[in-house]
């Protein structure tokens, strides 16, 4: 992950979803330390197979705000299981 002036950020831990809106949430971000950061949808501007792009120079996102652990998750689907329960928590 770049900010918009090339700079590195840290690597994708997460990709966040609002499942019952289908809307893209954000991208919890591991950062060198150890923690991670929350960057959220509007703030990224390109993805592709290998980068993550954000709209943010370098001094903005080292401001991002820590990832809350208890905030929005990643779902995956679970075939095997039968309606309300199709979609499983990571």
């Amino acid at each position: 992950m770049v900010t918009r002036d090339g700079e590195p950020v840290g690597t994708v831990a997460e990709v966040l979803e609002n499942v019952r809106e289908h809307i893209f949430d954000g991208i919890v971000v591991a950062i060198p330390g150890g923690n991670t950061r929350f960057v959220d949808a509007p703030e990224i501007a390109r993805i592709t197979q290998s980068m993550v792009t954000l709209t943010l120079n370098a001094d903005e996102a080292a401001a991002l705000p820590e990832s809350d652990p208890k905030g929005a998750r990643e779902f995956r689907a679970n075939p095997s299981k039968r309606f309300g329960r199709l979609w499983k928590k990571r």
